[in-house]
């Protein structure tokens, strides 16, 4: 059945700062420096997606594995232990001892408490893959095991912030709807290694080598599939997308609201109306027209200036006031965390200052100059 007591993550709508990392990738953010946002930004512009997806299905796989291992002790605490799943009386103390498990993984900040419960749920899923290998019943042939080594990199599963991590159905497997059997931890693991970390995968990233031989080596020789066995890979790729991406991330989020591909474009709308505005001018003065028909200089230098400095500014300041930001190329989305849609609003505030001020002086310069016809 599916779990309802795990705690939903909800964002913190009173932080006044700019959310770190783990908030982002703990869905504790609102639009635009929420993870669909991040995820955008790695795909488009950091062009390194592929750590962020490992470290989502890092994610999914501990709460996959607390889902597996919270059904488990349900159902040894009511007593009706599954044949297949309780194989000892020292399994069953354990399960026992390990707690509800309803801390929701990434979403929450874990206590000492909950990364002991996640310590001993490792170690109880180390010893049930030994016994499994011990009576010849590795879950290492299971079906789901052979369908990832299958995996066509035409078949690319959608990224894995779109889908809740609480609805744990996996695809392709054996287990009834909204349940994660044994095979299913076992297929989450290798798919992993096989699609991350292995020299040539579909979307291999670049870790240590002691960190990916590690990995290798405990789940093709050791039979391993507990989520501890990737935590010094999650650390690193987390590490490396907090000193790597996510300052850039918000920049261009928190202090900006256009892509590169918007800002280019007001960058050659500028230039096109600015020589165009200082075209005209020069022939409205050197034609000696009256300052009346010369004022019509606004429109061109006032698209210009305004194009420039938005360009200049990575932040359209009317579209912030409106409280929109762009996450693809025209685009957008409504700007919903308050600390950002403040602070959007200052800069937006301060770039439409700074463009009426050059506006103004070119205006001023090219309507009172003294007309003189050649």
């Amino acid at each position: 059945m599916a779990d309802h007591n795990t705690p939903s993550p909800q964002p913190d709508l009173h932080r006044n700062r700019l959310p770190s990392l783990f908030e982002v990738l703990s869905r504790r953010t609102l639009a635009p420096v929420d993870l669909f946002y991040f995820y955008i930004y790695m795909r488009d512009q950091q062009r390194s997606v592929d750590y962020l997806d490992f470290w989502l299905d890092v994610a999914q796989h501990m709460s996959m594995c607390r889902h597996y291992v919270r059904e488990l002790r349900r159902s040894v605490m009511i007593g009706t232990p599954d044949g297949d799943k309780s194989t000892s009386k020292r399994s069953s103390a354990m399960l026992e001892g390990l707690g509800d498990l309803n801390h929701g993984g990434p979403s929450i900040y874990p206590s000492d408490k909950e990364k002991n419960q996640d310590a001993q749920m490792s170690a109880y899923l180390r010893q049930e893959a030994q016994h499994a290998a011990n009576t010849g019943h590795s879950p290492a042939g299971s079906t789901g095991s052979n369908n990832m080594r299958q995996t066509s990199s035409n078949d690319r599963p959608r990224p894995s912030f779109m889908s809740s991590p609480h609805v744990l159905t996996t695809s392709g497997s054996n287990s009834p709807e909204h349940t994660v059997a044994r095979a299913d931890i076992r297929a989450s693991a290798e798919k992993i290694l096989y699609t991350y970390l292995l020299p040539g995968a579909e979307r291999e990233i670049q870790l240590p080598h002691a960190i990916t031989h590690e990995i290798t080596v405990g789940i093709e020789e050791q039979g391993r599939d507990d989520p501890e066995l990737f935590d010094s890979a999650k650390d690193y790729v987390f590490q490396a997308m907090e000193r790597d991406a996510f300052p850039g991330f918000l920049r261009s989020k928190a202090l900006g609201n256009l892509v590169p591909p918007s800002v280019l474009m007001r960058l050659v709308i500028g230039l096109l109306s600015m020589f165009a505005a200082f075209w005209v001018a020069f022939i409205l003065i050197f034609l000696d027209y009256g300052r009346r028909t010369r004022l019509w200089l606004i429109l061109p230098f006032t698209i210009g200036v305004y194009a420039l400095c938005s360009q200049q500014y990575s932040l359209d300041p009317i579209l912030a006031l409106l409280g929109f930001s762009e996450y693809t190329f025209m685009n957008f989305n409504r700007i919903r965390e308050p600390f950002v849609r403040k602070l959007l609003n200052k800069r937006a505030i301060t770039v439409l200052g700074v463009t009426i001020f050059i506006d103004a002086c070119l205006v001023v310069l090219f309507v009172f100059v003294p007309g003189k016809r050649l």
